[in-house]
């Protein structure tokens, strides 16, 4: 199961706009350094793009517009992310809860578990305004370990989140891009009626962002290594929270 989220806004006030759906921007230029992302191909080959691709290729959703700026998910490339995602990942805001503190070769082993995986679950980069800034796991949290300890449907998709910087939290930029990613699942995935999440219930500012960004409380589950808010957000509802 992967880990937990970590805290993505430790304030109260949502951003402006973060009620809203993002807004597709196809005729977007995209900033330079977003260009160079796409553009690196490194010596990894990344999560599965192929026409089989569990999650129907993240890395082909494109830029949505946001309250916050232009975001758009980066698949990641151990080659090029590795010493980023490491530091973020030896913050202890997001040590608490995701466990993954220590060397390179610790957030490595986690990174190529998914990369070298079936296409179930993709980690990506955060990418805010040309810059990167945020670390996510889009995963089939129906065919995932999860899946034992709620009442999963077909394609229900799942979101990990951490910010990595500071000054991105605690001033509603979590709940902004929760709003965004969860809106661009479900515009890019047809099959899947619900987007979920499992944080941990005692991280408050985690479940407070999901409620601010449209997703309901639907049940505490008692998982191995936590206890976890599962967080729903309903494609019937999408409009209506």
């Amino acid at each position: 199961m992967p880990p937990t989220d970590a805290s993505t806004d430790a304030g109260t006030n949502s951003a402006p706009g973060a009620g809203s759906g993002a807004e597709d921007t196809l005729d977007l230029r995209l900033p330079d350094e977003l260009v160079a992302l796409l553009g690196d191909d490194g010596p990894e080959t990344g999560p599965r793009l192929d026409c089989d691709d569990l999650l129907d290729a993240p890395a082909d959703w494109g830029p949505v517009t946001t309250a916050v700026g232009v975001f758009q998910l980066v698949p990641v490339r151990i080659g090029r992310d590795l010493p980023l995602i490491t530091r973020w990942m030896n913050d202890p805001a997001v040590a608490a809860f995701w466990e993954l503190e220590g060397p390179e070769d610790v957030t490595a082993a986690h990174l190529r578990l998914q990369l070298d995986g079936d296409g179930r679950s993709a980690p990506c980069l955060g990418v805010l305004g040309g810059v990167p800034m945020s670390y996510w796991e889009i995963y089939r949290a129906d065919l995932d370990p999860l899946a034992r300890h709620y009442p999963a449907r077909p394609h229900d998709t799942g979101i990990h989140l951490l910010l990595g910087g500071v000054l991105d939290r605690g001033r509603g930029v979590g709940t902004t891009l929760l709003r965004a990613v969860a809106d661009l699942v479900l515009d890019s995935r047809p099959t899947c009626a619900r987007v979920v999440a499992e944080p941990d219930i005692r991280n408050t500012p985690s479940v407070s962002a999901f409620l601010r960004a449209g997703f309901r409380f639907s049940a505490e589950l008692d998982l191995p290594d936590k206890q976890a808010a599962l967080m729903v957000r309903d494609r019937a509802l999408r409009n209506l929270l």
